[in-house]
């Protein structure tokens, strides 16, 4: 099963919209990904703003930060 990820990224990132691009093949095979906007959340435009777009697993915590490709992210979610 594959866990729950958070995308973190705001409007107007064109990476983030590669982001998503690289995204859409796991999502569509079952992959949760949560939107994430770092301008709406306290905290995560100053923490994150620098290295966006970032793949967050919600079980572990752990990040995939920008640039990734799928089979990176395959490995990320392994």
């Amino acid at each position: 099963m594959l866990p729950e990820c958070q995308l973190l990224g705001t409007l107007g990132c064109h990476l983030c919209d590669y982001a998503e691009a690289v995204l859409m093949p796991f999502v569509e095979n079952g992959l949760l990904v949560e939107l994430v906007d770092i301008a709406e959340v306290p905290g995560l435009l100053e923490r994150y703003a620098l290295v966006i777009p970032v793949l967050r697993r919600t079980d572990t915590g752990a990040e995939l930060h920008w640039p990734f490709d799928a089979p990176q992210v395959a490995s990320f979610l392994g």
